[in-house]
């Protein structure tokens, strides 16, 4: 680890320390509650070995990152519904911000630029909203989604309970989007900040497209926010997690990706004050949008991520059954 400069405070050096204690706490103090009882003693032991992680001058391990995530999702298995309905909720009208924001500077862009390079340009204002669920802590279900499946992959939770928190996660950011779209949304237009036809503009940014193009966009933006709750894990630090949900979530807008909760919003706004959507349209775009950011979220990432992981464990058992017979090798001789 780089030398601390004299110039820095024994109190920053002593909350820096504490951080990164902090973010390592999950995988050195691995407990044998933590693991299904169907793994055998022997393959604990391995995950142990491979996801120790002491050495913070190195980023972190990729089997420490994945056994972190394991049980931070299984302690949000563990919440109450009332709390992860509430967290969720929370979530659902902070995310509402980033289309708060991009609606004010798209409506001041259009005023100088042509109305395409304002909607790009207002679009670079996405992650503002991310950046307060995740550092926050919020329930966002794209952000969770990959996570919150990973111990049913692993044989620690069942199905069924996975289901039944995606749908309370779900349900408390749409509750909260929705409530965010009326009050918020309604609050700028009687401000003047944009209009209903800024309303519409952006709903039609993200409606003016076959089923099947929704659906695959919707993917690849569960992709990347898998990678993005992926990431966030393996920084060290929150200037780390700010850059990097900034970087993925910025992309997501700039290229116009379909994200659940947030085009839940989007949708939503124009149905309450504008004149183009419809609720049929609403209701199949959120259906279409939310399975898509779910396949992207659990096969790209959860599934890949922890087949790796599996094949890392996999081998060091294979080297330790090596180890073990160069060992009685040797004293044979």
């Amino acid at each position: 680890m780089p030398k601390t400069p004299k110039s820095t405070s024994p109190d920053s050096s002593k909350m820096s320390k504490d951080d990164n204690s902090s973010k390592t706490a999950a995988t050195e103090n691995l407990e044998d509650h933590d693991f299904s009882e169907t793994i055998s003693e022997e393959d604990v032991d391995t995950i142990k070995k491979v996801a120790n992680d002491d050495n913070l001058s190195k980023p972190k391990s990729y089997a420490s990152i994945l056994v972190e995530q394991v049980i931070d999702a299984k302690e949000t298995f563990n919440r109450s519904l009332g709390s992860l309905f509430t967290s969720a909720f929370t979530a659902g009208l902070e995310i509402g911000f980033s289309l708060f924001v991009i609606l004010s500077a798209f409506a001041l862009l259009s005023e100088v630029v042509p109305s395409h390079y304002a909607m790009v340009l207002s679009s670079l204002l996405y992650p503002l909203g991310f950046i307060i669920v995740v550092i926050g802590q919020s329930l966002l279900f794209t952000e969770q989604t990959s996570l919150l499946s990973l111990p049913v992959l692993n044989g620690i939770e069942p199905l069924h309970k996975l289901l039944r928190l995606w749908g309370i996660v779900i349900a408390g950011n749409i509750v909260g989007g929705c409530l965010f779209a009326a009050l918020m949304i309604g609050l700028g237009i009687n401000m003047d900040l944009f209009s209903v036809a800024d309303i519409d503009a952006y709903a039609q940014h993200v409606l003016d497209f076959k089923w099947w193009v929704i659906f695959g966009s919707s993917i690849l933006a569960g992709w990347m926010m898998g990678v993005a709750a992926w990431l966030v894990t393996s920084a060290r630090d929150t200037i780390s997690r700010i850059v990097l949900v900034t970087l993925i979530t910025g992309s997501i807008g700039f290229l116009g990706l379909h994200h659940s909760i947030v085009g839940n919003i989007e949708v939503f706004s124009a149905l309450m004050y504008g004149d183009t959507v419809s609720l049929p349209s609403y209701l199949l775009f959120l259906i279409i949008v939310l399975v898509g950011n779910t396949i992207g979220g659990v096969v790209f990432v959860a599934i890949l991520k922890n087949r790796t992981f599996l094949f890392d464990v996999a081998k060091v058992k294979e080297q330790a059954e090596d180890d073990k017979k160069e060992s009685m090798n040797s004293r044979m001789r």
